[in-house]
C-alpha cells in the first residue's frame, strides 16, 4: 500500500468519524428530583436537578454545543434549568416538556 494511499485511506476515516461525531444522539436530562426519578424514570437519561443543573452540566459536558433536551414533570422546571444553562452559555437546549412527552418525542409509548 503506498502512502498516498494511506493518506486518503486516513483523510476518509477522520471525516467519517468527525461527520459521525456531529450526528450524536441528544443528551437527555431529567431535571426532577430524586424521588420522583425513583417512581419514575426513562432508562439511560441523566438525572440532574434544575436547581444544580449549570454547575453539574458543565462538568459532564463542556461542550457548550452539546445538543441537551430537558424534561422534568409537567415542563417547568425544565424551562428554569433551559435559562440558565442558555446563560451560561449552552446554545442547543430545549425543553422537551414532561417525561411523558419526552417519551412520546422517543417513540418509547
Amino acid at each position: 500500500m503506498s502512502w498516498k494511499t494511506l493518506i486518503k485511506t486516513f483523510l476518509l476515516l477522520i471525516t467519517i468519524l468527525s461527520s459521525a461525531m456531529t450526528h450524536a444522539d441528544p443528551t437527555w436530562i431529567d431535571v426532577r428530583s430524586k424521588f420522583e426519578h425513583r417512581l419514575d424514570s426513562i432508562d439511560g437519561d441523566v438525572r440532574i436537578s434544575h436547581t444544580e443543573i449549570v454547575q453539574e452540566v458543565s462538568k459532564r459536558f463542556p461542550d457548550k454545543s452539546t445538543e441537551i433536551k430537558l424534561y422534568c414533570l409537567s415542563g417547568g422546571r425544565a424551562g428554569k434549568a433551559m435559562s440558565a444553562l442558555e446563560q451560561a452559555g449552552y446554545n442547543n437546549i430545549s425543553n422537551a416538556g414532561g417525561i411523558s412527552d419526552a417519551r412520546k418525542q422517543r417513540g418509547l409509548q
